[in-house]
């Protein structure tokens, strides 16, 4: 978490606002249901990313149209995280993907 955000996702605030989201959506990831699975959400996330010059506009902070409820796999890759090129099979050892 960055430095400036970190005020804010601790707040009372962001809290209810995530939470009646999540509850909003069905606690599931909107990606996925998309592509016709069903997984549970695990983040709410800002579809525009929070800065420094937007953190204190509830416009983009606390604002339904701004967030998703995400997947661990799709927010990772909303925030360009690279993708496992390696799993673990059945006895503990690891097999590239």
């Amino acid at each position: 978490m960055k430095p400036y955000a970190e005020t804010f996702y601790k707040s009372k605030a962001w809290q209810d606002c995530r939470n009646s989201y999540m509850k909003k959506v069905g606690g599931l990831c909107e990606l996925c249901m998309k592509e016709g699975k069903i997984t549970p959400a695990e983040e709410v996330h800002h579809k525009v990313h929070l800065s420094p010059q937007n953190i204190n506009d509830p416009t983009v902070t606390l604002n339904y149209d701004n967030l998703i409820a995400l997947c661990r796999e799709h927010h990772r890759q909303e925030h360009g995280a690279r993708k496992r090129r390696y799993k673990i099979d059945e006895w503990g050892r690891v097999t590239p993907i």
